[in-house]
């Protein structure tokens, strides 16, 4: 059974930074892509950050274009992690941040328009950004 969790949310004010890891399990790490999305309150949820990767190699990474210079996404294999570096955070990037896997051949997965289409959720993690 594929499991991801998230973790490392929390409150941080205005130009801080947070990393949140996306632990997954159920699949070996070697065909895959996981993508970071958002959804704030009153708003439809949004591809943040995603990244697949087959054998070690990694096949491509893509932002949402308001956290480009600003986000980072990287996986561990060594760890089944995948993280989300968030540094200079704004009050807007609040939300709660889930990750979301898919397995297999994945090589265009973050071509996809909001990387629509992963079969496999966490339940999520909050992050809070004061102003």
């Amino acid at each position: 059974e594929v499991q991801l969790v998230e973790s490392g949310g929390g409150l941080v004010q205005a130009g801080g930074s947070l990393r949140l890891s996306c632990a997954a399990s159920g699949f070996t790490f070697h065909d895959y892509a996981i993508g970071w999305f958002r959804q704030a309150p009153g708003k439809e949820r949004e591809g943040v950050a995603c990244i697949s990767s087959s054998d070690g190699s990694t096949y491509s990474v893509d932002y949402l274009e308001s956290v480009k210079g600003r986000f980072t996404i990287s996986s561990d294999g060594t760890k089944n992690t995948v993280y989300l570096q968030m540094n200079s955070l704004k009050p807007e990037d609040t939300a709660v941040y889930y990750c979301a896997a898919e397995v297999g051949y994945t090589e265009f997965v973050c071509t996809r328009p909001g990387y629509y289409g992963m079969d496999y959720w966490g339940k999520g993690t909050l992050v809070t950004v004061s102003s």
